[in-house]
């Protein structure tokens, strides 16, 4: 409860200095153009997150070898810096560096990376743009790329990354990619060398009997997302797409996508016999953002997919975001350290959102708020029974969009245990509450 109140009182003072700062960041962009007409140009942005949260850690975890029960922390979420270019009618380069997921267990002087490095040559001016480089021009589903600006819920669902920091680098790939739109149809594709396991963020496992990434050299990967777009159409100029647009936006997305690549995986049989397996994963999503009043700007936003994995036999990743601890004694369980619990594994995922944004203006000249609730429940080959998390929240916007805000949000997400038989069972629940304050421009 003491944690709580002073998560509050936090809010309550960077509410005081978001109002402040209001006026300066509404509607600002570094722009400089190139022509009159301002068709080409170059664009620098910002987006910068950071969170004060407190955790139940996960039963044994532990903080370089000390056991916490419990975690206050401070984190710098995401800090990204964008630089972009329309250089000609048909050249686009597009940049993008930053850090992720910096805490007091982090190593020092870690620095920024770059996350998208890549340029695109439009064959026709809408229909088809080619592009190579480093780039979030992925398949599967709508958020495999998150706009990280416009995020509704405490974070991206981030199981729709299903090799982020494995074979790629924070959900960006080395690929060549083909774009467009042909009438209400917005198209991705994307043929993709994958990064070497070896260099992996997330380490995988020695060759077992549960299927894991091969460290044998990678094979090429193709991948794809489609979207029937009914109403509105979003921007395709990157390949983030937007979490919500608050109203400002009418829009009705039907999407499917894929992502395979042959040999990616592999396991051991009971007779020691190394076999490899082909990495499969599809899925199914719809978007629905729209506004309830035009001129009041009062919006709902809502979002469900389902995603079908097929990354061998009982495949299964534990992810915590940013994790407050980095270790487990042998009390540990399933689960790992800290926040970490089941989020990716070869089975079905089913995944919902929805949130309501009341109308402009509705305190304090310009602010505004946003309730949201999801849930993601997992029925995976490795667990004996669904994997539930479920997360609350809102948004204030003091500018009435995304430039500077605060989000407080509460997750609760299970624990997994495995008993003599060798069967994972879930065996606890413990919660996390995040205030985030996020300013961008």
């Amino acid at each position: 409860m003491r944690k709580a109140i002073i998560l509050l009182t936090l809010a309550c003072a960077l509410i005081s200095g978001g109002a402040q700062a209001q006026n300066f960041l509404k509607d600002r962009k570094l722009k400089w153009n190139f022509n009159e007409e301002g068709t080409h140009y170059v664009q620098l942005s910002l987006v910068g997150q950071v969170w004060v949260r407190y955790t139940e850690n996960n039963p044994g975890s532990t903080i370089f070898g000390d056991k916490q029960d419990h975690t206050f922390d401070i984190g710098v979420r995401r800090w990204r810096m964008t630089l972009l270019s329309q250089v000609t009618d048909r050249v686009y380069v597009f940049t993008q560096f930053g850090m992720n997921n910096f805490n007091s267990s982090s190593k020092q002087f870690g620095g920024f990376f770059i996350h998208d490095a890549y340029a695109e040559y439009a064959i026709h001016k809408k229909g088809l743009a080619i592009g190579a480089g480093l780039s979030g021009w992925n398949g599967l589903s709508r958020y495999a790329s998150p706009s990280t600006g416009s995020i509704m819920t405490l974070d991206a669902p981030l199981y729709q990354q299903v090799t982020n920091g494995v074979n790629d680098q924070f959900l960006r790939k080395l690929s060549v990619h083909f774009k467009g739109k042909i009438n209400k149809l917005d198209y991705r594709l994307a043929i993709t060398k994958p990064l070497a396991i070896q260099n992996a963020v997330s380490p995988v496992k020695p060759l077992n009997v549960n299927s894991d990434f091969s460290t044998l050299p990678t094979s090429i990967q193709a991948q794809g997302y489609l979207m029937w777009q009914f109403f509105d159409q979003e921007s395709n100029a990157n390949p983030y797409l937007s979490g919500t647009y608050l109203g400002t936006k009418n829009v009705l997305n039907l999407g499917a996508g894929f992502i395979v690549q042959p040999n990616a995986m592999w396991h051991l049989t009971a007779a020691n016999d190394t076999v490899k397996t082909h990495m499969k994963l599809f899925a199914a999503d719809i978007f629905y953002d729209a506004p309830l009043n035009k001129e009041k700007r009062n919006a709902i936003t809502a979002y469900a997919s389902y995603h079908y994995l097929d990354l061998g036999p009982n495949y299964l990743r534990n992810v915590g975001v940013m994790n407050p601890a980095n270790g487990a004694d042998a009390t540990g369980t399933l689960n790992g350290g800290g926040n970490a619990f089941p989020m990716i594994g070869t089975g079905s995922t089913i995944y919902a959102q929805f949130g309501y944004k009341f109308k402009d203006n509705l305190f304090a000249k310009t602010a505004t708020v946003q309730p949201f609730a999801a849930t993601q429940i997992g029925i995976f080959q490795a667990l004996d029974g669904p994997m539930v998390m479920a997360e609350a929240g809102f948004n204030l916007f003091m500018t009435g969009t995304h430039n500077s805000k605060v989000s407080l949000a509460y997750q609760n997400r299970p624990v997994f245990s495995t008993n003599v038989a060798g069967v994972n069972y879930q065996s606890d629940r413990r919660s996390m509450v995040v205030m985030q304050y996020q300013v961008s421009f």
